[in-house]
């Protein structure tokens, strides 16, 4: 079977409800022998569709000659051409990332902006990625670390975009294009070690194949198999995370006691915290935090993970600004939301008015990092005069406090205890005594709000 006999075959296959009569396509094209063909093929089919060129301007002029072939390209095939000319150094500056990863970030912005914007009825967009590229994929996915979601390597649809010609290998494609007498361009970049797809391509690959001759076959018929692999891995992992994580508005609530009877752990952990930035790397320390005593916790760029007596949160680092703040040993002043919380450490109690919103405590049984949070149903502590615990539902009930006051009130704990009801009453745990030797001393200024 040719290579457009079996792109029609895997069009059924894949794309069947994507027809000339429905669709029309945005075809990516570098100028390149890959992106040649697929517009050979998809012209073949009678398919409506509009050229788009990306001009990285990463090769002087080369790549301006990339652009004045594919523009020659759409004369040929009588079709419109669209180039968006990108400063992709200066955009890899800016976001402190790759320059291959800057131009996929640039490319597939300008393309999901062209297809909700063209006027075209149901606009898909097309690239050129093939066998040879999901197997470099699949291989820098595993070194990588990530997960069995790496396995299935490049889907044929994602989203708006289609990858059609997934089922080719590059030898099967030059063929067809000396075969049909096209002519395209090389980018002298794809023949340097520069990038990391290359390298695996031009060193990592070879080496394989003189042990295992058939290894890029093989590899490709696991990668069908693993991404059934993956439906069935998904679909368990789903299952425990809806008897694991509660959702309490912007956080995620896990019972540490459940999480622990889970196997197996450290799977399961990474699959949950994966989706809020959190790396395998940091598996080992969110498993720690389920035995530690303290409010430490493990952060990404965008969520923290802390432990809060039987329960593991992950919460919005914006959102711990509202509803958990750390403090830190070194931390003078805090911002929240009733007021401001000001923090001295003493060498000697000094004279001060004992109106609830300013205390000192025995600092030498404090430990940092301390937890500024919401008090909540359940939560106790011992009020300075007493030796008995107290819940501190019905410790606000007896100051009698509306239902309004008592969802403004704040409680700091130390190491999973309550030193202080924020503007109420300190923990007698924590009082001063004679034999005190170093104080901490607590403020708090109600907002004027």
């Amino acid at each position: 079977m040719d290579v457009l006999e079996q792109f029609k075959k895997n069009w059924k296959k894949n794309f069947s409800s994507i027809q000339p009569k429905n669709s029309h396509l945005l075809l990516a094209v570098s100028g390149g022998v890959d992106s040649v063909v697929l517009t050979h093929l998809i012209a073949a089919t009678g398919f409506d569709f509009t050229i788009v060129h990306c001009n990285f301007q990463l090769r002087g002029n080369e790549s301006d000659n990339d652009e004045l072939f594919v523009q020659s390209l759409g004369e040929k095939y009588g079709k419109q051409v669209l180039v968006n000319h990108f400063s992709t150094q200066q955009y890899a500056g800016e976001q402190k990332t790759s320059i291959q990863v800057a131009a996929r970030e640039l490319r597939y912005h300008w393309f999901k902006e062209l297809s909700q914007n063209l006027s075209y009825h149901n606009c898909k967009i097309i690239t050129a990625h093939h066998a040879d590229d999901n197997i470099e994929t699949v291989l820098m996915n595993i070194f990588r670390g990530t997960g069995i979601s790496g396995l299935h390597g490049i889907l044929p649809i994602q989203k708006n975009v289609l990858r059609p010609l997934l089922f080719a290998n590059k030898e099967s494609i030059i063929a067809y294009a000396k075969n049909q007498h096209l002519s395209w361009v090389e980018d002298t970049s794809n023949t340097t070690d520069k990038y990391t797809r290359n390298y695996f391509r031009h060193h990592v690959i070879p080496i394989v194949k003189e042990v295992f001759v058939n290894a890029e076959a093989n590899l490709l018929a696991n990668i069908e198999r693993w991404k059934e692999v993956e439906q069935v891995y998904s679909q368990s992992i789903e299952l425990i995370k809806l008897k694991l994580l509660e959702f309490k508005g912007n956080e995620i609530h896990i019972p540490i006691l459940k999480l622990q009877k889970q196997a197996p752990l450290n799977t399961i952990v990474f699959e949950i915290i994966k989706d809020y930035g959190f790396t395998a790397a940091q598996v080992q320390d969110v498993i720690q935090l389920l035995h530690t005593d303290t409010s430490k916790f493990v952060a990404s760029l965008n969520y923290r993970i802390i432990k809060n007596r039987n329960w593991l949160i992950i919460a919005p680092i914006n959102n711990i600004a509202v509803k958990n703040i750390l403090i830190e040993s070194n931390d003078t002043a805090v911002i929240f939301e009733p007021g401001t919380l000001g923090l001295k450490l003493l060498d000697e109690s000094t004279a001060y008015t004992d109106n609830n919103c300013l205390v000192q405590l025995d600092a030498n049984l404090v430990k940092f990092p301390l937890l500024l949070r919401k008090w909540k149903i359940g939560d106790y502590f011992y009020p300075l005069g007493m030796q008995k615990k107290k819940k501190i539902n019905r410790f606000l009930i007896d100051k009698k406090l509306s239902t309004t006051q008592k969802e403004k009130v704040w409680v700091i704990e130390s190491n999973q205890k309550i030193i202080w009801v924020v503007g109420q009453r300190i923990d007698n745990r924590f009082k001063l005594l004679k034999s005190s030797k170093k104080i901490l001393q607590l403020q708090f200024l109600p907002s004027l709000a």
